[in-house]
């Protein structure tokens, strides 16, 4: 098989009929060509008066495939590196324990499930059924539930976000990961798109599916099960307490993500070696997708190929911060994302579809463990806590909201761009709310996105306040073989653990540990 890099085609292309495209690209008389398939494909928006899908092609031949090779500098011999989950027959005196069910912990689950050691998975929140219905019912403004919200429950944050899959690591695992995905009901499309996504609508059924496969292969998973104690004994892991229950073992994935802070707070007391690290807040920008749509694509704007444009902006100012937008939703909607009584937090969500009105971002500032005078480890925290409470306070719970021209010019007026967050808003002056350095920065960072895409700094749009959950603010340290630096049998994962950022990293991370797990036992 070859691989066919850089081929460039136009819109309106047929891809379900490749093999003559693949023919003329490689210059060859179309019998020659045995099969042609779509593997990659991508929008290559540079020119927007020649717009075009820049795609790679997986194609057979007949004859010798070195003559392709010579003729084609975009050519290469296709070398598939598949997964294969690991299998054990050891039958361990106590069950390894997950803890958190997010994407490291459902992928750590699973993999420690298809190896034969029926893992027990802690997850505080709800199952992802219900706890749908318990979101829903606080962004129709009932009462936030502290386990079971947008933070927590089955699934992780990351149910409730865009499902984006993209990632910058280079692993084969991450092939892997899209194909369980799909397996469990995800669109076979993640497989060819440059940007990946799932939509929130479609991701509660593939947790939902993911799950009873653990199930079906002996894993226990409980629900509304929180993490109360760890103990150690020696040097190693010996139990941990959950619910007032004590379970034994002596192999624990601890996979609580990014907003478990009360777990932090454990390891901390448990003296567990953990290490500030940067992190970022800021605020979620709504446009008119519409808009963004004709300042990325022009007079294709409207092209039915197309669908709701997307962007990934980043710049360095010269205060040294940096400011980025992250998980941009397409045809999205901003959410409360709060997890703790008297604190507010903001997100990002699209469903699989992408048609809302409005596109939406985050625009956030770097903050460093130099911004804080205090030496606590989870200073980070407290500081995300601060934000948190200050947004909060404004309106007594409403999510505060204002619009670039306010922000940046101190002009007021009405705006042709309709918050989306839920159950209700307030308008607010965001320097109540945040330090100077994350006001100003963002406040330069806007206006020089707006050099990128014009329209961008555009008054009418609207800022919500605050995110500050993109990432931890805190690593756990660990060794070469996973394990914590502190004790062995702990085996911190994922996004909270400060080893992933995303959906995809983290379902990597997760399965990397559980091979260490899988290791530990032969």
């Amino acid at each position: 098989m070859i691989l066919l890099n850089n081929v460039n085609l136009p819109l309106d292309t047929d891809f379900s009929s490749l093999k003559p495209i693949a023919a003329r690209v490689i210059k060859m008389p179309l019998e020659k060509v045995l099969s042609a398939e779509l593997y990659r494909k991508s929008v290559d928006a540079r020119h927007k008066n020649d717009i075009k899908f820049c795609c790679s092609l997986l194609i057979s031949v007949k004859g010798d495939e070195s003559a392709v090779l010579k003729k084609n500098k975009n050519a290469q011999i296709y070398k598939s590196q598949e997964y294969t989950f690991k299998k054990t027959a050891v039958t361990p005196k106590n069950r390894p324990v997950v803890v958190g069910f997010g994407p490291a912990g459902m992928f750590a689950a699973l993999t420690l499930s298809r190896a034969g050691l029926r893992p027990i998975i802690i997850e505080r929140g709800a199952r992802v059924e219900e706890r749908k219905a318990a979101v829903e019912s606080f962004f129709k403004g009932g009462k936030l539930d502290t386990e079971t919200n947008v933070q927590f429950g089955e699934g992780g944050a990351g149910t409730f976000s865009d499902g984006k899959l993209n990632t910058g690591i280079k692993d084969y695992r991450c092939r892997a990961v899209l194909k369980e995905f799909v397996r469990f009901g995800a669109s076979s499309k993640i497989l060819i798109y440059a940007k990946p996504h799932i939509g929130t609508d479609v991701l509660i059924n593939v947790v939902k599916n993911l799950r009873e496969e653990i199930i079906s292969l002996g894993g226990e998973v409980r629900f509304l099960n929180k993490l109360e104690d760890i103990d150690f004994l020696d040097g190693k892991l010996e139990s941990i307490t959950v619910n007032g229950e004590k379970i034994l073992t002596d192999k624990l994935i601890l996979a609580t993500g990014h907003s478990a802070r009360d777990v932090f707070e454990l390891l901390k007391q448990k003296n567990i070696e953990m290490v500030k690290k940067p992190f970022s807040m800021g605020v979620r920008i709504e446009h008119l997708q519409a808009d963004i749509n004709k300042a990325l694509y022009g007079d294709f704007a409207e092209h039915k190929a197309l669908g709701a444009a997307d962007y990934k902006l980043a710049v360095h100012l010269k205060n040294g911060r940096g400011v980025y937008t992250f998980c941009m939703c397409p045809g999205g909607e901003v959410v409360n994302a709060s997890s703790e009584e008297g604190g507010l937090a903001v997100n990002g969500m699209s469903e699989s579809r992408r048609d809302g009105k409005n596109a939406n971002s985050a625009v956030l500032v770097s903050v460093e463990p130099e911004d804080f005078s205090e030496d606590d480890v989870l200073a980070g925290c407290y500081f995300q806590r601060e934000i948190e409470r200050a947004a909060y306070n404004i309106g007594g719970g409403a999510v505060p909201v204002t619009t670039v021209g306010e922000f940046l010019f101190g002009q007021s007026g009405d705006s042709k761009v309709e918050p989306t967050v839920k159950p209700n808003c307030i308008k607010a002056d965001f320097s109540e709310i945040f330090p100077e350095f994350i006001t100003d920065s963002l406040k330069e960072g806007i206006l020089e996105f707006d050099k990128k895409i014009k329209g961008f700094a555009d008054k009418s749009a609207v800022l919500t306040a605050p995110e500050t959950r993109s990432s931890s603010p805190v690593r756990i340290l660990r060794t070469e073989n996973y394990q914590s630096k502190t004790y062995g049998g702990l085996y911190p994962t994922g996004e909270g653990a400060g080893y992933a950022g995303g959906i995809m990293s983290a379902a990597v991370d997760g399965i990397r540990v559980a091979e260490a797990v899988i290791e530990s036992f032969l």
